[in-house]
């Protein structure tokens, strides 16, 4: 490496092949490197590639944190719309569009988190537990805006209209 922590392919590889002397096996295993986010490649043309050593917990840390930003942004928001509904200020068409959008975009967090849930890396760090306590705190949220509603209908609306765009997606495939 050197003095920025970067490698040229060739000298990498070469040096490896001499400890480990399988030119495939050292190709498989930088690529795997790569893959895992272990190690960053910039190519700059097919003769020259560039490696260098990333900080993994950093770059996972930095995800978390951009996903948590969001998800405190959309809590917000549906404490916003919450009030926004108890003092009457809203039209039960648009309530009912919100709160379906409120659903989708909680819904699209929750199920990256999911994902998210079976890498280690992303798992161990402490935004992760943040984040799925914040989530669940917009689903109490909104379950509370339902509960709530004057009309006695509007679960069934919601419910509907959630199968309705389910429905849509299903005919797109």
């Amino acid at each position: 490496l050197n003095e920025s922590g970067k490698i040229r392919a060739g000298e990498l590889t070469s040096r490896v092949i001499k400890k480990v002397g399988n030119e495939k096996m050292v190709y498989r295993e930088i690529s795997a490197l790569v893959e895992s986010g272990e190690i960053g490649k910039k190519m700059y043309s097919k003769s020259h590639i560039e490696y260098e050593l990333s900080n993994v917990s950093e770059a996972v840390n930095s995800q978390l944190k951009s996903v948590h930003n969001e998800i405190e942004s959309i809590f917000e928001e549906i404490k916003e719309f919450t009030e926004l509904i108890q003092q009457n200020k809203i039209e039960y068409q648009e309530r009912l569009r919100i709160t379906i959008h409120f659903i989708h975009i909680v819904q699209s967090t929750d199920a990256v988190m999911k994902l998210l849930s079976h890498y280690p890396t992303f798992k161990k760090d402490r935004m992760f537990s943040q984040i799925t306590r914040k989530i669940n705190d917009c689903w109490e949220n909104i379950m509370n805006g339902i509960i709530h509603q004057p009309e006695e209908e509007f679960l069934n609306e919601v419910i509907a209209n959630l199968r309705m765009s389910q429905i849509g997606l299903q005919s797109v495939n």
